[in-house]
């Protein structure tokens, strides 16, 4: 048997590197996927800047030399690539102000970089800018369990800080499908909406203040903890969603809601988008005081998360799906009303199907279906992905609009899922690898169509790269021009996290034409760059194969053993004492995450290992 484990971690070891390696060369520099997108007229950096860097920083500071900086110059969709030589990782506010005061008298761009997981390219370089990465600023600088506020640092992950506060009866409230590896600050730059945006709001409405660093270095301690401060102009606000164009956010107060004492989940299957919209009305007066959460997800989304993630649905294939939670303080009255409200809609017609999830285990399988859209649809190959705000009745008419017209072009899915109860819509195409016939058939239509009626380009996901060109279907010219006036005020030299957004500050324009030209570049018509997720070779499929013939293995060595089940050999047992649970260390990763969690029962020391992925646990 040790033999079988040690030459299956072998091959897994095999597979993953060799997989890491084809799939970062696949990723093309975004300054010549966009070769109309001018750098800057900023300064190169030199070994005097590290010489300098070292000095403020010692020892953190990596650089291309030394160090591979791929995966914080690649974002996390594989579709955007920078070619920053320097990663600097600060540790405290005053290094951070130390290092913008030195960048901006030496004209150096800055790329602020949280945990990396946003959609519009907003968190890596586009040419050289050197990467200022905060994830070592993951002090928690206070809880106050009366106020219900945390302070804490830029850098601390999301799931980290909800389960420090659930310790003592708080929570984030904010939840996120990357809540593994995203950062707060990165959060609170983006205006991150999430899944109970419907209940608890968003960073705007949660941020109580923050402190940020501005290009030259000046600290700005706008750092309240108060529910009402009404003293002038609301300094957090400006920072909040502005994407690191404005300042560095560094430290910030949020305010945490109580954690409910009872928590319900609503799996229900639908006919037609009519049938979604009224379901969803009655739930918001049916469930008012208790909703938290009202999601949706069309049969494509559905399917691939079944055939690219080998998961489960609760129901038969549907063309809808609904997501309802509630939460609330009495479990017994919760779920009565649930019930009470599943035969209603069923009764008339209104969905075909469903069920009541109480059981914390099952919560947790049935949202992971949901988060991990996805992670499934980026399986196909690449993912086109918008995320933009609707009218309610507006919500999925983006699919039939684009549709046909996108399967016959060879896109492999057009899809939807997203927040049905704030309007926030996830529009998605894929296809096996990028193509620049899909992409101008998409963009800027769909910008268009958003923009015709009423809707916003962005939700929650930020302008960053991607969406810079097409603001103007979402602001007038004023604003825009209003926008442009404060980035000079606070950035004047137009370091910090240039080309997104507005582009580059007053006097850079001239450089940079339309980034997002939907004319092929000369020299590309013949060849269309490849930005597929690889296919594996022979060598990985023979790879793959004997890995699984090594699992069949262990399962049929585990069979032989497998003598005697637990309920055989605990059925005389008495009930076990009442133990208690908590995590106590998350080991991170994007999506599929693995947690420890310690309980005891006496003085000893006990650990559950648990893989979410692979759906196991080991007790040690």
């Amino acid at each position: 048997m040790q033999r079988i484990y040690s030459s299956s971690l072998q091959k897994i070891n095999q597979i993953s590197q060799k997989c890491w390696k084809s799939t970062s060369t696949r990723v093309e520099l975004t300054q010549v996927r966009y070769p109309k997108l001018k750098r800057g007229n900023y300064s190169v950096i030199s070994d005097k800047h590290i010489s300098t860097f070292e000095k403020i920083i010692p020892g953190r500071v990596l650089t291309s030399a030394t160090d591979d900086l791929e995966s914080f110059n690649t974002d996390w969709l594989r579709t955007a690539r920078g070619n920053s030589s320097v990663v600097l990782k600060p540790k405290s506010t005053e290094e951070v102000s130390e290092i913008l005061k030195f960048c901006n008298q030496q004209r150096l761009a800055v790329c602020p970089q949280g945990g990396n997981t946003g959609l519009v390219a907003g968190s890596v370089p586009v040419f050289d800018e050197v990467i200022l990465n905060l994830s070592l600023m993951r002090k928690i600088e206070s809880i106050d369990t009366a106020s219900g506020v945390i302070v804490c640092e830029a850098g601390c992950v999301l799931e980290e800080l909800d389960n420090v506060l659930r310790e003592k009866d708080l929570m984030m409230p904010l939840d996120l499908g990357a809540k593994g590896s995203c950062q707060i600050g990165g959060n609170v730059s983006t205006n991150a909406g999430g899944l109970r945006l419907l209940r608890y709001g968003s960073m705007h409405a949660n941020t109580l203040g923050l402190i940020a660093v501005k290009a030259d270095g000046t600290v700005v301690d706008a750092l309240n903890c108060l529910k009402k401060d009404n003293t002038g102009y609301a300094l957090h606000h400006l920072f909040v969603g502005s994407e690191g164009t404005l300042g560095v956010v560094t430290k910030v107060a949020i305010q945490c809601p109580h954690v409910p004492q009872a928590v319900s989940l609503m799996f229900l299957g639908l006919s037609d988008f009519a049938s979604v919209m009224e379901t969803t009305q009655r739930a918001k007066g049916f469930l008012g005081e208790i909703l938290s959460s009202c999601e949706l997800m069309d049969l494509e989304c559905a399917d691939a998360v079944v055939q690219n993630m080998k998961l489960k649905l609760p129901l038969e294939r549907m063309p809808f799906y609904m997501l309802l939670e509630t939460s609330g303080s009495n479990a017994a009255h919760d779920e009565e009303k649930l019930n009470a409200f599943l035969e209603a809609v069923m009764n008339q017609g209104l969905v075909l199907d469903g069920t009541v999830i109480t059981e914390p285990s099952r919560l947790k399988a049935v949202w992971h279906l949901r988060e991990c859209i996805a992670e499934a649809l980026l399986r196909d190959g690449y993912v086109y992905k918008y995320d933009v705000t609707l009218p309610a009745q507006k919500f999925y008419d983006l699919v039939p609009f684009f549709n046909d017209k996108l399967k016959e072009a060879g896109a492999l899915r057009c899809c939807a899922f997203g927040h049905l109860g704030d309007g926030n819509v996830h529009f998605n195409v894929t296809s096996t690898e990028f193509s620049y016939k899909l992409l101008g058939l998409i963009e800027p239509s769909i910008y268009e169509w958003t923009s015709k009626h009423r809707g916003s380009i962005s939700a929650e996901h930020g302008i960053g790269l991607k969406k810079r060109d097409f603001l103007k279907f979402s602001k007038t010219a004023e604003a825009i021009e209003m926008m442009r006036d404060i980035k000079q005020v606070m950035d004047p030299n137009g370091i910090l996290n240039p080309y997104k957004d507005l582009g580059e500050a007053r006097g850079h324009e001239a450089r940079t034409t339309q980034a997002f030209s939907r004319t092929i570049p000369a020299g590309l018509q013949a060849r269309e760059p490849k930005f597929a997720m690889p296919k594996e070779d022979s060598e990985q499929t023979a790879l793959r194969t004997e890995l699984e013939n090594l699992i069949s293995s262990i399962q049929d060595k585990q069979k032989e053993v497998n003598d005697a089940n637990l309920a055989d050999k605990c059925g005389d047992m008495g009930d076990a004492p009442k133990i208690r649970l908590a995590t106590k260390k998350m080991l991170k990763g994007h999506i599929n995450k693995v947690t420890t969690c310690h309980y005891s029962g006496d003085s000893r020391s006990n650990y559950i290992v648990q893989n979410r992925k692979l759906n196991y646990f080991l007790l040690i």
